[in-house]
This record gives structure tokens, sequence and C-alpha cells, in this order.
């Protein structure tokens, strides 16, 4: 925790230093060179305090409204544009603060009135909450591993440390900023204005997204310079050890071992735990494995847009409906991959989707997933009825070797399992898959034709001379956000893969559905090769799932673009 402090002491510093300072940097140096000795530190003081609970409470409250990642930098951007303009209107300027002095008793006698720590404290507290949305890319890379999480002590500090650093710099910024105002005091006015021309320019650059592109480039090299100068973040032991304290999880290996052909024990299971809603259980209560001793239980971890657990679901379904009977309990545990998937209300539909009748549990802060140390989708532990975990088998596949495990259990149990082994419809890998999963947002971004990809609204060419083998190419204009890509204007987006199926998680923004034009080899793609969701060429996004876009009947190489409309979201390709 000590180390992630640091950093984002680090990173609020840098901060203060780039161009995302501008917003509240001419409201910080007036206000700072009047009043009192103490007034600056009670500015920065406010401003650390209040940018630390805004950062914190916003992220929960965004994500539990399903609001637009960037309503706050657009609120941000008008509140700026606004005051900006103010300020260059002097006799404008005048009748806001006049206004302004009715409500705020720091105000009275002028914006920057003459006050001490106290009235500092004040004009601080609201400063923090405009200097929120500058914190960007470089904040999300400090919190990121814990935005989903239960709010704790330790992710506060971590905000809390990010918000002095930054106010350090603020402070002597303000201390230099007395000395230099007392020279040009007889040109305030024009100072001021100035200071409009500023905002109001800074406001148009911020549409623009110069300064998302000037923070995600700090955020993408700064931790690595600063943490371990020879590779990312992740890869020095003592920050890894940290994110997983700051996660909650004990990382342990021990369960992450195939068993053998004896099923010796692995270990005591962890119970199910920080959970969320419960499905398929008597009046939605919460199962225990307590209350499950002497049975077998089967814990499944997955997600909905996982095409890999989908082929599994087939296999699940069965063995619960032959083994249910002779003390066989599936829990399928829902952990996610894209901040969609955390809402109970698709987690339902995908329940019902599938057809699932055996108990599923949201993971959504990872609790359960980080208690058995799991890395994977899908994931088994198979547990005995005494409470050990016997079997592990991660990914599709081996389920003549997983059933014969289940049954070995129910006979160690006392049940005596039906006879025959079951025969499950399900969807298989193709071979000679050679394109691996591709992800679209900045955070996971790899192989594109016109990378590297970051963060922010942005124009793409298509790349000069095709698109190489199992790269992506974004055309058109694009908004990228950490975990998805939003199509704007002209928006076309090209995969050349090798594969015999193609998946592509989509959603809108908008309850209205959208049709996405689908070519392969820049020709309409042929009925008899198109995935289920695809007719005539077309496909209709309707809502936040995995979309099946191309079958044909062997791994063939080709070139798959899709012509996408204003508002569809793209999260990430798999190939099978």
């Amino acid at each position: 925790m000590l180390v992630l402090i640091v950093f984002a002491f680090i990173a609020g510093a840098a901060t203060a230093l780039s161009p995302c300072v501008l917003p509240v940097l001419p409201v910080v140096l007036s206000a700072g060179v009047t009043g009192g000795r103490r007034r600056p530190l009670g500015i920065v003081t406010g401003l650390a305090l209040s940018f630390a609970f805004a950062t914190v409470a916003l992220v929960y409250l965004i994500d539990a409204l399903g609001l637009p990642d960037d309503l706050l930098r657009n609120i941000a951007i008008a509140v700026l544009l606004g005051f900006g303009i103010v300020l260059l209107a002097p006799s404008l300027a005048a009748r806001v603060e006049g206004w302004i002095s009715r409500f705020v008793p720091a105000a009275r006698g002028g914006a920057l009135a003459e006050g001490g720590f106290g009235s500092g404290l004040l004009l601080g507290g609201s400063l923090g909450f405009v200097y929120a949305p500058c914190a960007g890319p470089i904040l999300a890379g400090v919190i990121t591993v814990s935005a989903s999480q239960e709010f704790t002590a330790g992710r506060l500090a971590v905000a809390l440390a990010y918000a002095v650093g930054s106010a350090v710099v603020l402070y002597v910024l303000m201390l230099g900023g007395r000395r230099l105002t007392r020279r040009v005091s007889r040109h305030a006015g024009r100072l001021q204005m100035g200071m409009g021309a500023l905002m109001v320019a800074v406001a148009v650059l911020m549409f623009a997204d110069y300064d998302t592109r000037f923070q995600t480039a700090i955020a993408d090299d700064l931790p690595a310079v600063l943490v371990n100068p020879s590779g990312e973040l992740e890869e020095s032991g003592g920050v890894r050890e940290q994110l997983a304290e700051l996660r909650g999880g004990d990382a342990s290996s021990r369960l992450q071992a195939d068993a053998g052909p004896g099923l010796p024990a692995l270990g005591a299971a962890p119970d199910f735990t920080g959970n969320q809603r419960w499905f398929n259980t008597e009046g939605g209560r919460p199962l225990s494995l307590r209350e499950l001793r002497g049975k077998v239980v089967l814990v499944d971890f997955w997600t909905y847009t996982c095409i890999n657990c989908i082929r599994t679901l087939p296999y699940l379904k069965a063995w619960d409906e032959r083994y249910r009977g002779r003390g066989l309990v599936i829990v399928g545990v829902h952990t996610p991959e894209f901040p969609f998937e955390r809402d109970a209300g698709n987690v339902e539909d995908a329940i019902a989707q599938n057809g699932l009748g055996y108990a599923v549990v949201q993971d959504n802060d990872y609790a359960t997933w980080d208690a058995y140390g799991n890395q994977y989708w899908p994931a088994k532990y198979l547990i005995d009825a005494e409470g050990q975990v016997r079997y592990t088998h991660f990914g599709e596949g081996e389920y003549k070797e997983t059933e014969s495990a289940i049954r070995r259990l129910l006979a160690e149990s006392g049940r005596s399992p039906p006879a025959g082994r079951v025969e499950a419809a399900a969807e298989r890998a193709s071979q000679y898959v050679t394109t691996p999963e591709s992800y679209l947002g900045a955070a996971r971004a790899e192989r594109f034709a016109n990378g590297p990809i970051r963060a922010g609204r942005q124009t793409f060419a298509a790349p000069a001379g095709g698109v190489p083998d199992d790269h992506l190419a974004f055309e058109g204009r694009w908004r990228v956000d950490q975990s998805s890509a939003t199509a704007l204007v002209g928006a076309r987006l090209h995969v050349a893969f090798g594969a015999q199926r193609a998946f592509l998680v989509l959603g809108i923004r908008e309850d209205a559905p959208r049709r996405v034009r689908v070519l392969l080899d820049g020709r309409p793609l042929p009925d008899e090769f198109a995935g289920a969701d695809v007719r005539d060429g077309t496909l209709v996004v309707d809502r936040q799932r995995l979309y099946r876009l191309v079958d044909l009947p062997e791994a063939e190489r080709h070139v798959l673009t899709l012509e996408l409309p204003r508002g569809v979201a793209g999260y990430a390709f798999t190939f099978g």
C-alpha cells in the first residue's frame, strides 16, 4: 500500500504540472495573492480534501447510476468556458461577482476578498470539485485496480495522496504568484481578461481532447519510469503484492494446479464472499459452503460475454440435470470483465437466455475470485463433501475428465452416481486459430495497425497497405475509453483474422437499436458465412452482449470490416 501511496503522490504532482491544471490555475493564482499569509495554505488544504472526496465518490456514483464516463468532463468544459467568457467582460464579471457574494460569505466584498485560512479553505474546497475531472487517465491508472471494489481507508489514502501531490505544487505556484502579482497589480484588469482568454482557450483544447492525449501519455510512461524503469508497473514484485493486497485477495496459487488421477486435496475451499445478488436460489437467499457440507460442489467462474464460458454451459446444464438429485450443487460465480456485466438485470437476462437452472451469484467486486486466487474465465473448482478442493480445470474442454471427478466425489460421499455419461450438444473451438482475443479499449489495445491507441476522441485514417495478419485498425472518428471504443463519425473497424468463427462484444449508448454493416474482404458478408446474429450483411445491435459475426466452414484467413453508426461501442473480439 505504501508503494501505491507514494506513486499516487508523484502522479498528483505530475498532474499539477500538466495542462490539466490550467482550468483552476487562474483562480488559484488570483485567490492566493490576496488575504493573509495562511490563505494559500487554506486553499490547497481545501482543494486536497474536496478533490479526494470528489474523486472517490464520483467514481462510485457514476458507476451506480450508469452515467456516461465523460459526463463530468463535459460539464467541466462547459463551466470553464462560461467562466472564461465572464472574465473577458469586466462589467459582466462584476455582476456575477456581486451575485455570488450573496450566497458565499467568503466572497462578500469580491470573489477574491481578503481572508485567512478559513476563507481559503472554503474556496479550495469548491475548487476541488472543478479539479476532479482533471485527474483523467493518471488517477485512473492509480485506482483502477480498486474502482469496482467496496470503499476502504486504503483506497481513500491513495486518492488523498494524489490530491496532496497536486496541492503541494499548486502551493508553490501560489507563493510565487504572490511575489509576481505585487509587481503587476496595476494591470489587474488586463490580467483578469488574460486569464479569461486562457480559460476559454483551455476549454476549446479540452473539447478537442488535447489535454486527454497529454495526460494519457504521462499515464502510459510515468509508472514504468518511477516504479520499474525496465518494464511495466505490474512487473515489479513489490507492486504486484501491493495490488493484490489492495484488491483484498490472498493471490493463492496452490489451488491452481490440476489435480492428478487420485484427486488429492488441494486445500480448504474459500466460501462465497463479498457478493451481490443471488439468482436461482429460494427467495434469492445466499448460499454458503458451510450449509452445503455433505454435498459435492462445483464452482464455475464465468461471465456472460465470454465465448469460452458460453461453450461450457451446455455441459454444466447437463451435469446439473443428471447429478443434482445425487448430491451435486453447481454455483456459477459471475465475475464481470466489462462494466455493463455488473448490472444485475443484464446477468438475469443472460441466465434466462442460456437456460441456467443452477445457482448463480454476482461477484462484481472480485471478492470470491480473489479468495480463490483465480485468473481465468471459465474456471472450475470441484469441492468434496468435506469442503476440500479436489479438482480444478481452466478453460474449455476436458469434459470427460471433469465428469469423472464429479462421479468419483459423489461416490466418496456415499451417493451412487447414475449409469452413463453426459453427451452435450456444445460448440467447440476450431483448430488452427491464429488471432488472439483482441481488445478495443485503450487499457489493453494491442496489435493495432494505426496504434498506439490512447484514450480520447481521435480520428483515424485507414492504414496504408491494408491490415497485417492478426492486426486491427480503426478508421474514422472514435471515442476511445479504457475498456471500449465508441463510433462517432464515419467509423469503420477492420480486423485481419485467422479462425473459423469471429465474435465481438458490442453495446449501444442509447436504447434504440443500431444497424452495423458487416463486410468480409470488402464485400457484404454472405449468409452462408454469417454468424447467428448477422443477416443480409447486417448486424442489429440492440443491447450489450457478445455478437456472433462470422461462421466459416473451417479456419481461414480473411479481413472483417464493420461499418458502425454513431453510438455503437465495441469492447473485444474473440475467435474460435
